[in-house]
């Protein structure tokens, strides 16, 4: 089955409006990666200042790319939906198609752990851009969906299963109450959750 790149997230309108110089992007794309890691780590907590800090850049900096937390927020999340949507043609290329599915749910759960983190940030974008959410979730869904049917079709996995099914199961990650254990349970439950998908499959000849 041949494995259909997934369009990009498109990025944020306000940072395109001109061409940033190479070291103002260096600076704006390790603001960006440093922030993914510190909300995932400590959510709404995470202090902007700390951020730049780690960034090595001055507050000042920060600000000039990014004006308001929000504005950080949506980049962050933008970056993280879009690194999951090319992760999925990315592992098709590496793995066997069941282990390609597998490693993208776990990082599926890195994905939601940032989620997690920006939700109350989310919440406020989500009243004044509501397509960025529709965007990246059509998205997911169809590197996910991808996954799965080239792994139905390899016989990798069990032929009944359905990718929103998958998605459904998931999306119970996310529910799961915020403890210190929640990522090492989550990726537990992915593990259980594959070897369900695998039980009874029959694979296809070479």
């Amino acid at each position: 089955m041949a494995f259909e790149p997934v369009t990009t997230v498109e990025q944020n309108p306000a940072a395109a409006d001109k061409p940033l110089r190479a070291d103002a992007r260096r600076n704006r794309d390790k603001l960006v990666e440093v922030a993914a890691i510190m909300f995932a780590e400590r959510g709404i907590d995470a202090s902007l200042e700390e951020i730049a800090r780690r960034a090595g850049v001055g507050i000042g900096t920060l600000y000039r790319h990014f004006p308001t937390r929000e504005h950080l927020v949506e980049v962050v999340y933008r970056r993280e939906a879009e690194a999951l949507c090319a992760a999925a043609g990315e592992l098709a290329a590496k793995h066997p198609s069941d282990v390609a599915l597998e490693e993208w749910m776990h990082r599926f759960v890195d994905y939601i752990a940032t989620k997690r983190g920006l939700a109350t940030s989310l919440r406020i974008l989500f009243t004044t851009n509501s397509t960025l959410f529709s965007d990246t979730s059509g998205r997911v869904s169809q590197a996910l969906r991808q996954l799965v049917e080239a792994a139905v079709a390899d016989g990798t996995i069990r032929g009944d299963v359905d990718a929103s099914d998958v998605l459904h199961a998931l999306g119970g990650i996310y529910s799961a109450p915020d403890t210190p254990e929640w990522r090492d349970r989550s990726r537990r439950l992915v593990k259980l959750l594959m070897d369900g998908l695998r039980f009874g499959a029959v694979k296809r000849p070479e």
